[in-house]
């Protein structure tokens, strides 16, 4: 008996490898005429290839997190750290992973930086629009940590720190859960914080139209006041482009509302053109409520939006951008 290995370069005329592939499949499962299978199964392949890309880029991002996480580790164990992830020994790490960071926005986003010159030099709460994922706060931690040696702290969703091995990334970092005590303690002693009131909500179900998400937050800006500093307007050009979600899909709302959990698929990653503009600062005043402060807040974000983003936004159009000549960055 011949085995099949054989039977493909029996005879006269040897088969190909592939058509050798398909005998052998053929005779393995027993299933006639398997080309055919294979064929449409090839043409399935090259259909939802791209939707297959759109769909495992964003897991790009989850790389680099764990990539970071991982580095972090190896620099604990090379420096023979017991304890205190804030110790300033962390300072080597953060400049690591900030370079790691602001490389990757620079290659993929051709990322800008605008608008610097508007942080104080002192204390100051940084407010931005959420975008799907916080890649676009990363980058800017990254570059104002790379260029301009200034460290900011930012609030996260308590998810966050439910995350398999990110409670080492969160604590080098100066994540924090928020409580307005902390917040507070952290300007007070001249740190630069930030923080996205629409949060999660507002980064899965915002869409192309760049509606902001508030609801009735306005904690963040009771922190201000009560530690006296600046409130300082940020918006990054394309974010929504970049990653987009499939929170319109009401199921999926009303399951985040129920859970408070990020349910809601995400896709893209694509390499649009990424600029980070900062708004002029809102000053303390001691005579301005939470609630006004808030709206003065909601609408330096909105003017900033207004100004540097075209609605709706457009993936094509975003990724066409990166072409353009690039504005002097600050």
């Amino acid at each position: 008996m011949i085995g099949g290995n054989e039977s493909c370069t029996a005879g006269p005329i040897p088969m190909s490898y592939l058509t050798c592939l398909t005998y052998v499949l053929g005779e393995w499962t027993g299933v006639e005429h398997i080309e055919d299978y294979l064929s449409y199964a090839v043409y399935l392949l090259w259909v939802l290839f791209p939707l297959a890309v759109v769909l495992l880029l964003p897991g790009v991002l989850i790389i680099l997190f764990y990539t970071s996480i991982l580095l972090l580790h190896i620099y604990k164990r090379k420096n023979e750290l017991k304890e205190a992830y804030y110790n300033d020994v962390w300072d080597g790490a953060r400049q690591m992973l900030a370079t790691l960071w602001d490389g990757h926005g620079r290659i993929w986003h051709g990322y800008e930086l605008h608008g610097v010159k508007n942080i104080p030099e002192g204390p100051g709460l940084i407010v931005f629009y959420h975008g799907a994922t916080p890649a676009d706060y990363v980058y800017f931690m990254a570059r104002l940590l790379t260029q301009w040696k200034r460290y900011c702290h930012v609030v996260a969703d308590h998810f966050v720190f439910r995350l398999p091995g990110f409670k080492i990334l969160l604590d080098v970092h100066g994540v924090m859960h928020g409580p307005r005590e902390e917040c507070v303690n952290a300007l007070k002693k001249g740190y630069l914080l930030a923080i996205a009131p629409g949060g999660v909500r507002e980064a899965l179900f915002s869409d192309e139209m760049y509606t902001i998400i508030w609801g009735d937050r306005k904690g963040f800006a009771q922190v201000a006041i009560d530690a006296k500093v600046p409130i300082i307007p940020m918006f990054t050009q394309n974010v929504r482009e970049g990653v987009r979600t499939l929170g319109g899909i009401k199921i999926l709302r009303s399951l985040y509302e129920r859970s408070r959990l990020p349910v809601v698929p995400v896709y893209g990653g694509f390499p649009v053109k990424l600029r980070t503009f900062i708004g002029e600062p809102i000053p303390y005043d001691p005579n301005v409520t939470a609630e006004e402060l808030t709206a003065k807040t909601k609408a330096a974000v909105q003017a900033l939006i207004d100004k540097h983003q075209k609605i709706p936004g457009n993936i094509f159009r975003a990724l066409m951008e990166r072409f353009q000549t690039q504005k002097k960055e600050d």
